[in-house]
């Protein structure tokens, strides 16, 4: 997972409320195993509307979604952080998020920011002409305007984001410690160790 500390550039003004999963990625994009393409069909029904802001060439590559209360409702698929993170987002800021998306970004190196909906709205009106600055070290949200939005984040995901830990990658910091154990287990009880037939 790539390490994330600070999220900086234009942002998507979405502002839509009780966005699910489903238009995040829609049904038929599930059946893929892979994250790679889905992007292209993240918010399909709101790109299929004239003047929409994702495909507004404004805001094309924006690394950040301003979004409304209650993001990612809705199904469990993990199929949305991936889409997402296709589209090269890595940062959404929303009153609220449904808890199984939130897990699903932060496993995929999404930083999810609750702020106000008063925050929300400055947000909103800043995105349509200048970038926002998001500071995960900081837990802070700026605006070239000087605004300044603190935030709160759990800090075992702060600092797993910061770090580029996801689960593979938190089992693989202890390596060492888990070849020592294989090596003691080996030792005190060499019936457990698998033999070459």
């Amino acid at each position: 997972m790539k390490a994330v500390s600070k999220v900086e550039g234009r942002a998507y003004p979405f502002g839509l409320k009780n966005v699910d999963t489903d238009v995040i990625i829609p049904a038929p994009y599930l059946k893929t195993i892979s994250r790679i393409g889905l992007g292209r069909g993240a918010f399909e029904s709101v790109r299929a509307q004239p003047g929409n802001v994702f495909d507004d060439p404004e805001y094309a590559g924006a690394p950040i979604i301003i979004a409304g209360d209650n993001f990612g409702c809705g199904s469990s698929r993990e199929h949305a952080a991936w889409a997402l993170n296709d589209m090269g987002v890595e940062a959404v800021i929303a009153p609220s998020f449904s808890d199984i998306f939130s897990g699903n970004a932060f496993k995929n190196g999404i930083v999810t920011v609750v702020l106000p909906q008063e925050a929300i709205d400055r947000l909103m009106e800043v995105a349509k002409t200048d970038p926002i600055n998001v500071d995960l070290e900081n837990k802070v949200v700026t605006t070239p305007y000087q605004d300044r939005f603190e935030f709160e984040i759990d800090d075992f995901r702060r600092h797993c984001l910061i770090n580029g830990l996801d689960e593979v990658g938190m089992t693989l910091a202890k390596a060492d410690r888990i070849t020592a154990h294989e090596q003691k287990l080996a030792q005190s009880q060499p019936w457990l160790v698998p033999t070459a037939v």
